[in-house]
């Protein structure tokens, strides 16, 4: 249960599934077709999955125990109750709620608290603290006497719509994503070209730091 509560948790929507089940796919289909980018979790290929399927059954989930879904770390039910909630329009709204799928107008708001993060310094990195080339990225500007301001999107509620931002502005991919002065260098690739032509340092030259 302990494990359960702790993945469906993790993210605004999680699934539980099988691989093999066909009622799983379509409700995956339908949080895809709705917006959101759920976190899927599939029973047959965990090892503690039989465990899982009998502690999703004590919530209250049906026989089969999924397709068992979660938003906003509260369970919502299986297929038969999801298609009721997509029926009589409940669903987008949990959705919405639990900051799972986005409007226009909040995509705008995001936008805003992107470009308020990245001119908090002179030099801004967006990472998560998973990724190996952000890490590489955050030494290389050390190395160069610069300390960056570090943030970790997947440690923000609004992680997803965060990285949707970056890649708008430009990204190839959303992390890392450089900031200097406010404007975005780019990812790995532009970092470090930029680096081998040595057009990096005189860029970052206000925020080098000499001192011991």
């Amino acid at each position: 249960m302990d494990r359960i509560r702790d993945l469906s948790s993790k993210k605004a929507a999680v699934i539980f599934t099988k691989s093999s089940c066909c009622m799983c796919h379509s409700i995956k289909t339908l949080f895809y077709e709705l917006g959101a980018s759920p976190a899927i979790h599939e029973l047959d290929k965990d090892p503690e999955g039989r465990e899982m399927e009998r502690a999703l059954r004590s919530l209250g989930s049906s026989n089969p125990a999924v397709p068992a879904v979660f938003v906003g770390g509260r369970y919502i039910g299986s297929s038969k109750d999801i298609i009721s909630f997509h029926v009589d329009g409940s669903l987008k709204q949990m959705l919405k709620d639990a900051k799972a799928i986005w409007e226009p107008s909040d995509q705008n708001l995001i936008m805003d608290k992107v470009m308020r993060m990245s001119s908090e310094k002179g030099v801004v990195i967006f990472t998560k603290d998973s990724c190996c080339l952000c890490y590489a990225v955050q030494i290389l500007f050390r190395d160069l006497r610069v300390q960056p301001t570090i943030h970790e999107i997947d440690n923000d509620p609004d992680c997803r719509e965060i990285e949707k931002a970056l890649v708008r502005l430009g990204c190839t991919n959303a992390v890392p994503a450089v900031f200097v002065s406010g404007k975005l260098v780019g990812s790995t690739n532009e970092v470090m070209s930029l680096h081998l032509s040595g057009s990096l340092v005189p860029l970052i030259k206000p925020y080098q730091s000499f001192h011991n």
